[in-house]
């Protein structure tokens, strides 16, 4: 699930899911179960680690003008700490 979360902060989370749906049985792990809410968590928040990973990066990008590597030097790191924490917190 963490490399779902790094994954989807490079490659759209819709596709990357999608993709993760055809990988597990329905009949093993229910929607409801707690693999796909953390796959969900990983994939929705891991994408906010770079700004061109989630649309509210790339709409900061395009409405304040934000360059990657500015966002990259001073918002990934704690992203990804809070991303990781969070995680930890749910499992």
């Amino acid at each position: 699930s963490i490399s779902i979360g790094i994954l989807s902060a490079v490659v759209d989370n819709v596709p990357l899911v999608a993709a993760t749906m055809g990988m597990y049985s329905s009949e093993t792990y229910p929607m409801d179960s707690s693999l796909w809410q953390t796959i969900a968590y990983c994939a929705g928040v891991g994408g906010s680690v770079l700004s061109i990973g989630s649309a509210s990066g790339v709409a900061l990008m395009g409405l304040e003008k934000v360059e990657f590597l500015w966002y990259f030097r001073k918002a990934s790191l704690a992203a990804l700490v809070g991303f990781l924490g969070g995680f930890g917190v749910y499992v």
